[in-house]
């Protein structure tokens, strides 16, 4: 069993995780009725905009809950009660979270695909997000009850006999890390691409740019709902037990939510450029570039020095 205190500390990385995930949402939601583009959002955009902004305030309030929590009723002590009261904070809040991500989707994209499409984009957004944070794990949570338990045989053996090199508790802080390090990046970029499409220069743009703006809009959020999917998982499949099958999780979504943010900071690039300089040209080499550039650096530089490494004691 993982020790309480470093189960407590991963609940609250991943708290924190949750939070910086939806800071931007709660930003771009207060800042966008300032907007000029917001008075041209039909009357039922507008109130979804309203209700996106409760649901982010009702996340948010959920989210910050146990740190008050651990300082007034725990008194700073590290408890199972906290452990569990922080775990069930952080699976409600995910709900109006996925809601409101799909509502910002569909008003984002509504003016340039019509209602149907931006429908479509906006429910498949918020089902996704439910998939990643409630189907997966919950379906996977029953499963994993006898595997948790050998794991954690096989990890305390491990420690006992100095094996298995880092510890399973250092991985998982570390892969946790890992993701709230990319998290940002990744919404960041989400707040300027909810920003831009209630800008006058947007209403500008060629209808091609309007297009690949709101396909990097889907990828970054893509990136984002896998980036988040650990912390979801961690809680409800692992009930915060630190496994090598957690570990490995973890380390595949953060891997895969690299691959669409890639291709959404690219896409955005292709955007700037084409307004910049009026060259489809010179935005698409920009564009191609820059996703050589990133896939090149993180995966193919990556798999490159593996595959040495790993050649290396082989050789001698």
């Amino acid at each position: 069993m993982a020790k309480l205190k470093d189960k407590i500390e991963n609940a609250l990385i991943e708290g924190r995780m949750l939070v910086l995930g939806s800071q931007v949402l709660l930003g771009f939601e207060y800042r966008s009725a300032f907007e000029p583009g917001f008075e041209h959002l039909s009357l039922s955009s507008q109130y979804l905009k309203l209700g996106a902004l409760g649901l982010m305030l009702i996340a948010l309030g959920l989210l910050l809950t146990p740190g008050a929590y651990h300082r007034i009723v725990e008194e700073g002590e590290d408890t199972h009660k906290l452990h569990r009261f922080t775990t069930k904070v952080m699976n409600y809040a995910l709900l109006p979270f996925a809601v409101a991500l799909g509502l910002d989707v569909y008003v984002s994209a509504e003016k340039t695909l019509g209602q149907t499409a931006a429908l479509a984009i906006g429910l498949g957004v918020s089902l996704l997000s439910l998939f990643f944070w409630y189907v997966l794990a919950l379906k996977r949570r029953g499963e994993r009850e006898p595997e948790i338990r050998e794991e954690q045989e096989m990890s305390k053996e491990e420690e006992d006999s100095e094996q298995g090199g880092a510890k399973i508790t250092d991985k998982i802080n570390h892969v946790l890390t890992e993701c709230r390090v990319v998290l940002p990046g990744a919404q960041a970029i989400l707040g300027f691409q909810f920003i831009t499409t209630l800008m006058e220069a947007f209403e500008k743009l060629p209808s091609s740019s309007k297009y690949v703006h709101l396909a990097s809009l889907a990828l970054v959020a893509v990136s984002i709902i896998l980036l988040m999917t650990p912390a979801a998982y961690h809680r409800i499949v692992e009930r915060g037990e630190e496994t090598q099958h957690f570990h490995r999780f973890a380390s595949r979504i953060l891997i895969a939510a690299m691959i669409p943010f890639a291709l959404g900071v690219s896409g955005d690039l292709f955007v700037v450029v084409r307004k910049v300089t009026e060259s489809a040209t010179s935005a698409t080499v920009s564009a191609i570039v820059s996703l050589l550039f990133f896939y090149g650096l993180w995966f193919g530089f990556t798999l490159y020095r593996r595959n040495r490494e790993r050649s290396v004691p082989e050789a001698a």
